[in-house]
């Protein structure tokens, strides 16, 4: 998402370096790249003045510190306007769903047909009932989760969001076309407060575009469940569509937050930057991928710096604490202090990992720039596919063969091959990655990170990175 604008401020901040300050000169071709950029992205033109006025007035006779370039200097005014025009202005808790009230609180879905909405009340629930919620800041643990639909217009809408609880692990209401959609409300809030319900999520019908009747159905819903959050949903490929909606929406209810669905799609990403300042409220959430773990709370900060290149570190090494079993790289740490050498159910059991962190690509594009790119070349684009023949490789393998990779002569490499569906020489690659795998590590139990970093060559600059974070 906004890779154009992400080419074009890097491209720019190469051609004004060396120049002891800014000025409107090179300010204003810094600027005329960064417009042009913003509105490819399918920013509205409103929006996009507003901002560049500001980065103007906030960049021009800027002093230069010697340790930054004028071309650095002026990203990071662009990095701080980005932030605050994503919602970084409302505050650090402005993202967070408001959940402090007498259970069951309320959260009411709103947008148009083809948005999201189902999939995302999924994606939520399943968020909160694994206590991914803060509030200041602090996790506030596992909730008791409740969903309904109250979409008696679009066949199997229902019968959807009942599939989507059973995969979410969370608790479906049933209700039915026949009943009237403030009917399923009033039950749904009844069920909740008699069996205790945390959070209940209210699933709304959408149409094709903005109606009289949705409006009056939706306002009417929100009276009567009294909403502590109101989340309008948006399709990041909508482009200048979803900003007509989200005013539209945004005049009928009290908005509480934006959740933008489809960003890892071919969407050119100007809803994010438009929604927000449309609406006046923040982005509190965006879809990453279809699966139900692709929901994550959003950071204006952190979208900045992806959108300027710098990757999102921070979010990479949540999703990792989160999602990587502690105890499993323990024992293997153990195994390898202790002598034991790396085999291929340690190699295995490492993709395991790497497959629970989430979809490959939104991990690569939290990668900075550069890195980013160069990750998404290793594989072609088809990371997720390439570990998949990889693990079919392995499982292809018996138990002795896999525990003794040496005893692979090309008898076994063949049957091996045929088992998995693939040539022998992608079990040859696999084995000649595997083997150098194999080396790393014991170099690190024989010497530590640095003499490993020494042998793979010219990486310091990627070395000391790696130390801090071990740090």
């Amino acid at each position: 998402m906004l890779e154009n604008l992400t080419q074009r401020l890097t491209r720019v901040v190469k051609t004004i370096r060396g120049q002891a300050r800014l000025t409107e000169a090179n300010t204003q071709d810094m600027m005329r790249e960064v417009r042009l950029a913003l509105l490819e992205a399918d920013v509205s033109l409103p929006v996009v003045k507003s901002f560049i006025e500001r980065v103007k007035e906030k960049a021009l006779g800027e002093e230069v510190a010697s340790s930054l370039s004028p071309g650095q200097a002026l990203v990071g005014v662009v990095n701080r306007e980005l932030t605050a025009l994503m919602g970084g202005d409302l505050g650090a808790q402005a993202g967070e769903l408001s959940l402090s009230v007498q259970p069951p609180a309320v959260i009411l879905m709103a947008g148009l047909q083809g948005a999201g909405k189902t999939t995302t009340t999924g994606k939520l629930a399943r968020w909160l009932a694994q206590g991914g919620h803060v509030q200041n800041g602090r996790k506030t643990g596992k909730k008791k989760v409740a969903v309904v639909s109250a979409d008696v217009y679009r066949p199997a809408a229902i019968e959807q969001l009942k599939t989507v609880a059973a995969q979410a692990g969370v608790e479906w209401i049933a209700s039915d076309v026949s009943q009237k959609p403030a009917d399923i409300a009033r039950a749904a809030l009844d069920h909740a407060k008699r069996q205790h319900i945390d959070v209940l999520i209210v699933d709304t019908a959408g149409r094709l575009g903005i109606d009289e009747a949705m409006m009056q159905e939706i306002q009417m819903l929100h009276t009567l469940l009294q909403p502590v959050e109101t989340l309008f949903v948006v399709d990041a490929m909508q482009g200048q569509d979803a900003v007509n909606t989200a005013r539209a929406f945004g005049e009928s209810l009290p908005l509480t937050g934006v959740v933008l669905t489809k960003i890892d799609g071919d969407a050119r990403g100007g809803a994010a930057l438009s929604v927000r300042h449309v609406t006046g409220k923040p982005l509190k959430f965006v879809g990453v991928s279809e699966k139900l773990d692709g929901l994550e709370p959003f950071y204006p900060d952190r979208m900045a710096q992806r959108v300027l290149g710098m990757g999102d570190i921070v979010s990479l090494v949540e999703q990792a604490h989160q999602n990587i079993d502690m105890a499993q790289a323990e024992k293997l740490a153990g195994k390898l202090k202790s002598g034991d050498k790396f085999d291929l159910n340690d190699f295995k059991e490492q993709l395991s990992q790497v497959k629970k962190m989430g979809d490959m690509s939104s991990l690569l594009e939290k990668l900075p720039g550069d890195l980013a790119a160069a990750a998404g070349q290793l594989q072609g684009g088809q990371a997720e596919k390439q570990m998949r023949r990889t693990e079919g490789i392995i499982n292809a393998m018996t138990p002795l063969e896999r525990a003794k990779p040496e005893i692979l002569k090309a008898s076994r490499k063949r049957r091996i091959a045929t088992g998995a569906g693939v040539p022998v020489q992608d079990v040859n690659r696999l084995l000649k990655q595997f083997e150098q795998m194999q080396d790393m590590m014991k170099k690190m139990k024989n010497g530590g990170m640095s003499k490993m970093l020494k042998a793979m060559g010219g990486m310091k600059s990627l070395g000391s990175g790696f130390g801090r974070f071990r740090g």
